[in-house]
């Protein structure tokens, strides 16, 4: 039984000030426009029609928040990557989307969803070095996997947790499938646990966790900047002006 069975739709927010007051842990969901996010959500609440799927990518330009109990929601935010959104959108989503999340206090961590036949793109990557400055965690979901073989899957695993490894070391990343829902149990673990919510005994395997083998995981201690990738060595990010990358 779905650990997110009780979910309902609660409210959309186009605006900072019209944010649910009696939050007091929220998971937001992001990835590109095409990576089935809507469809991860849909599968976690065991719902075909909780999160609105369409056929045209972009079309979620708010933010979309989901009750699951007592003050604890999962927020759809808008997909990113998506050029052929009018440029006042893509404005808007960037007024929204980097305040709620550099500032959303009840926020506890990031579950991002990449196509698993086309993980980690530039803009993936720049949402991560960018959110990664928070200091809270990223949960990567790995979707459509059924399209991929076995070998395949073996393959992105690898090569995306190397590729999180140089991005943070707050990352965890697993195999998901809305159609076979593969990785809901995975999945329900680790979100759970951020939500506090009791997941009981699992036999889930962990989430793979990026970072050298070994080491335990912990935030980074550095200041928040704007949305862009930081630079490297001593170069301090000129990021104040950057901006979310919706477009």
């Amino acid at each position: 039984m779905s650990l997110f069975k009780n979910v309902t739709f609660h409210t959309t927010v186009a605006s900072l000030n019209d944010l649910p007051t009696d939050s007091v842990c929220e998971i937001a969901f992001a990835g590109r426009s095409n990576a089935g996010k809507s469809s991860a959500i849909n599968t976690l609440a065991n719902h075909s029609r909780l999160a609105f799927v369409s056929k045209m990518p972009g079309r979620t330009q708010h933010l979309n928040y989901f009750r699951l109990d007592d003050g604890k929601y999962l927020v759809d935010l808008p997909g990113y990557g998506f050029a052929k959104a009018p440029a006042e959108i893509r404005a808007q989503w960037e007024g929204l989307l980097a305040p709620y999340l550099i500032h959303r206090s009840a926020l506890a961590g990031l579950a991002l969803i990449m196509d698993s036949r086309h993980p980690l793109t530039d803009l993936d990557r720049q949402m991560i070095d960018w959110f990664a400055q928070t200091g809270k965690p990223i949960h990567v979901l790995l979707s459509k996997a059924d399209k991929l073989t076995r070998t395949e899957q073996a393959q992105v695993i690898r090569s995306v947790r190397e590729g999180l490894a140089t991005l943070s070391d707050r990352c965890s990343v697993q195999l998901f499938s809305s159609l076979k829902h593969t990785g809901v149990a995975e999945a329900e673990k680790v979100l759970g646990t951020w939500l506090g919510l009791d997941i009981g005994e699992s036999e889930a395997a962990p989430a793979v966790v990026s970072g050298p083998p070994g080491k335990v995981a912990r935030p980074r201690q550095r200041k928040v900047q704007g949305w862009a990738a930081r630079s490297a060595g001593k170069e301090k990010a000129a990021a104040k002006n950057k901006k979310p990358p919706v477009a």
